[in-house]
């Protein structure tokens, strides 16, 4: 497994479920990833949400990202588990912006409110599909 055999997975699965924890208590939440390079997965979400303040909290999390395949059984999964750091950097707000026209409506709508952008830097991912199955902890880790 190599580097860019994950981030084509993810972004061309941009769907995922991410964990963070709150409270010592788990949460998962559908998240769309903006995009996957060589630096990280990122992502971004409104200060208005609790997910921003649960990873200020607890910086480690999970994304899932999934293709179903033809059937159910034909499925991968990929895992990514890592640190985040959150981003600050205004041309690349820019840019999401540009990618993501919908969001000028969101700031619209809440202008008190701001869009941070942040990603996965450091962890580890691997692969996961049915031909694995109950043998997880031997799959390859990527570690990035």
């Amino acid at each position: 497994m190599s580097m860019e055999e994950v981030i084509e997975f993810a972004n061309e699965n941009p769907v995922t479920w991410l964990a963070t924890v709150d409270n010592g208590n788990p949460r998962v939440r559908g998240m769309l990833l903006w995009f996957a390079d060589e630096s990280g997965f990122y992502y971004h979400s409104g200060t208005i949400k609790s997910v921003l303040a649960q990873i200020e909290d607890h910086p480690y999390v999970e994304a899932a990202f999934y293709n179903p395949g033809p059937s159910l059984d034909k499925g991968r999964m990929l895992r990514v588990a890592g640190k985040v750091e959150f981003v600050e950097d205004t041309e690349l707000e820019q840019q999401l912006f540009q990618d993501r026209p919908w969001l000028e409506g969101v700031r619209a709508a809440f202008p008190d409110q701001k869009i941070r952008i942040f990603k996965i830097a450091t962890g580890e991912a691997y692969f996961w599909d049915m031909s694995v199955n109950c043998r997880e902890k031997e799959q390859p880790r990527y570690t990035f």
